[in-house]
Order: C-alpha cells, then structure tokens, then sequence
C-alpha cells in the first residue's frame, strides 16, 4: 500500500511539473521566440550570400531591412509574451562598446568621412541583430540540431553550385553575368577569397559531425561527403587565404583530436578525410592549385598593412571613423596603382586605422570571449548535438579570425554576417529541448513531498 501511495505521489509530481511548463512560464526571451526568427535569419544570410555577397547597395539595403524586420519581429513576440529579458552572452558588452566608439566618431564629428561612418553604423547595427538574433533564438536543443543539418545542406548544394560553375563558366556569375576585367569570381561572389571566406566557415559543421558519435552509417558517411565537397572547392576556388585558413582550422581540430586519446583513432580517420581531399584536387584541379601557390607575393599586402598603421598612428585614440578607408588611404599609399584600394587586406590593422585603439579593444574583448565560451560550450561535441555545433561555429570563427590577417572578409556583408551568425551559436548554452521541462530541482521535491504527505493523509 505504502509502495502504491508512493507512485501515486509521482504521477502526480510528473503531472504538476508537465502541466507547469509553458512557454510564458520561462525566464528568457530564447523559448518563446518564435521559430519564423530562428529560420528567418537563416533564410536572410542565404539570401545575402546569393546576392553576391550583399556588396552592391540594393543587396546591403535588403539585408538591413530584412535584418532590422527579424529584430522588430522577435521583440514584438517577447513584449506579447510579457519577456524582454536577454539570455546571459558575455558577447552583448563588447559589441555595444564598440558600437558606442562608432556613435563617439560620428557625434563628435571625429569621421573624416560621416556618411561613410553613418551608413557603415547602420550596416553594423543589422550585424548586431544577426547576432542577438542566433544567442535568443537558439536555446532550444532540437532548433539547434536542425540548425546543424541544415548548414551542412546548404554548404553542400552551394559548394555543388560553385564547382558546377566554375567548371562550365568559370567567368561568369549565374551563366549570365560578367563582372569586370579584374574580377577572379566563384560562386556567387566577385571574388574568390570572399567565397573561400564563407566556405572556410561552413565546411567546419560536417568536419565536426564525420568525426563525432551523432551519426551513424551512411548519414556519417554523407557528412565526410559533404567536408570532402566543401573543402575541395575551397582549394579549387584556388584563394590562398581560404587554403590557408582552412589549414588553420584543420590544424585546431587536429590538435583537438590528438589531446584525447580516445579520440586519436578520430585523428586517424580525420587525416584520411585530409587525404580524399588531396585526391580529388589532383583529379579536378588541373594544377591551379601548385601554379597558384607558386605566385605568391606578399610585399603588396605588407604594404598596405605599414601605410594602414601609419593612418592609425595619424589618429591612434579613435581613429579615422567606422567605413572610411578607402577616403583616407591614398594620403598615405606608398606605391603606385591604378586601382582603387578600398581595403586593407588585413581587417585587423584596418579596424584599428578606422576605430583606433578603443574600438580595437573592444573587437579584441569580443573575440576572447568569443573562444573562452566557445571552448566551454563545445565540450561534450562528439555526443551532444548542441556542443557539435557549438564545436562547429567556433572553428568557423577560427578559420574566418585567420583569413582577416590576409584579406578583407569582413567587409563583406554576407561573410560578416555569417561571422556574427556562428558566434552568437558558439557561445550559447543549449538549456531546452524537447525532453527538458525545466523545473529546478528543489520545486520538484517540494511537489513530491506534498503529494506523499497527501496521500499519507488519507
């Protein structure tokens, strides 16, 4: 009898716990944001990928809009749901800082160029949304895990299409467009660094899922398909920041690998996956891969990062003003082109020339954070679907942290974008799913002491 009242007393604490878990009973904005924002921002980057990268007005204007509309969309869902409060992101404080160095520069007229640093804000102010946007909405473990599928879906049909084209086209974008002389293009994008700068990111999600416990079989084996694919068309873009940053981050997951030794045999296969890779640029390659590498010449891009510190020592405290390069560069270029160069090349150098050294620290601040949490989050990758991706977004902001030393991916709408995209992932904790109610602890042993003393009561 004893044993029956007991189970009873259960029953009744799963009912009460079930029956209490709501949506509007959470704290955080994160569960009751509605799912059209999570896929809605997907859907957005997509778009700005198509649109060459969100370089030319329009398409930067229809990613701010469509930026500015999710932001407006989600907030009006957490004012109805009566939440505003924001999940706990150590990332909010440094992106606000550093958007407040850029407010500085344009109310006290510090900008050698206003406009440009007023529509450079506004351009920031949508990655601010992409941002806030991937820490709230993607709480929830299952949305997570479609998430990941979802990426290595894209990142594939995108690296087919790339490959496809270049391979049938190769100087045109969609078979029909052709850009100027100059242009080097792949994919959607003008030029082929900045395509190597988005797949350098995405390729990390299916490097990650061949190598852990999620998938089983010929799902596994689709995801090493799928690395295989992206990175292959990040060496047949023939970009050797995209080469370079890829090795970078094969390298961080080798070593990740090597520092378990239950994950040593993962190492193992990782190298082999390294190897097909090899296998199908000399199949498809034709040599542009070696006679690409052979070119190589830096004393231009050097060049450039000296003249981009000589701008920063001109204004060290708050620089030149957010979007302002390519105005106040050619006071300071010390070699002669017909070309205008509206990048440094080098996005660190070039946000310390445009923001000084407060703006400098406080990218600096958010890119710390950004790999201590990431680093905590992504723990339990190889069983846990939520630190898979965690895992996944992390080695996509390594790889896009070292290409910024030799390119200009970051100026790029579409890539920065995406950048913000998987940072805001990395450091999220995924703190529901379908199976997890939420209840603490301590409220569920109450309910279960009330219902036993209930029952012991009749």
């Amino acid at each position: 009898m004893e044993i029956d009242r007991r189970q009873h007393a259960t029953s009744r604490t799963a009912d009460v716990a079930a029956s209490s878990y709501s949506p509007e009973n959470q704290t955080g904005g994160a569960w009751s944001a509605s799912p059209l924002c999570a896929w809605g921002l997907l859907g957005l980057l997509i778009a700005a990928v198509l649109a060459f990268g969100a370089v030319q007005p329009w398409s930067e204007l229809a990613f701010e809009l469509g930026a500015a509309t999710l932001f407006i969309a989600w907030g009006l869902q957490q004012a109805r749901s009566r939440q505003l409060a924001l999940a706990k992101s150590g990332l909010y404080a440094p992106a606000v800082g550093f958007f407040l160095v850029v407010l500085a520069q344009i109310a006290f007229r510090t900008s050698a160029y206003r406009y440009a640093s007023e529509s450079s804000a506004l351009l920031y102010m949508a990655y601010g949304s992409v941002l806030l946007l991937a820490i709230e909405c993607f709480q929830d473990k299952n949305r997570r895990k479609r998430m990941t599928v979802a990426l290595v879906g894209f990142g594939a049909c995108y690296a087919t299409f790339a490959i496809v084209q270049n391979l049938t086209e190769p100087r045109k974008l969609y078979w029909t467009i052709e850009p100027s002389q100059f242009a080097h293009t792949y994919g959607s994008y003008v030029n082929r660094n900045h395509y190597a700068g988005l797949m350098e990111m995405l390729v990390a999600v299916p490097l990650v899922l061949a190598a852990g416990k999620l998938l089983k079989g010929g799902k596994r084996t689709l995801a090493g398909f799928a690395f295989v694919l992206m990175a292959g068309s990040i060496f047949l873009s023939v970009s050797r920041g995209g080469m370079f940053a890829f090795s970078v981050e094969a390298l961080i997951f080798l070593v990740l690998l090597l520092r378990n030794p239950s994950h040593r045999k993962k190492a193992f296969a990782f190298a082999g996956m390294l190897a097909l890779v090899i296998a199908f640029l000399g199949y498809t390659s034709r040599g542009q891969v070696s006679d690409r590498m052979h070119d190589l010449v830096v004393s231009d891009r050097l060049a450039m990062t000296a003249d981009t510190l000589r701008l920063w020592k001109e204004r060290p405290l708050l620089g030149w003003g957010l979007g302002t390069f390519a105005t106040v560069y050619p006071h300071v270029r010390s070699f002669p082109t017909n070309r205008l160069v509206d990048a440094a090349h080098n996005d660190y150098a070039q946000t310390l020339a445009e923001t000084g050294i407060l703006g400098f620290a406080f990218a600096l601040w958010f890119v710390i954070v950004l790999c201590r949490k990431g680093v905590q989050r992504s723990r339990h990758w190889d069983t846990d679907w939520s630190s898979a991706l965690s895992l996944s977004a992390l080695l996509a902001c390594a790889a896009m942290l070292a290409h910024s030393f030799v390119d200009f991916n970051m100026q790029i709408p579409a890539n920065a974008a995406f950048f913000y995209f998987f940072a805001g992932l990395a450091t999220t904790a995924a703190t529901r799913g379908k199976h997890t109610h939420n209840v603490p602890d301590q409220d569920l042993s109450s309910i279960g002491e009330d219902g036993l003393a209930q029952c012991r009561g009749k």
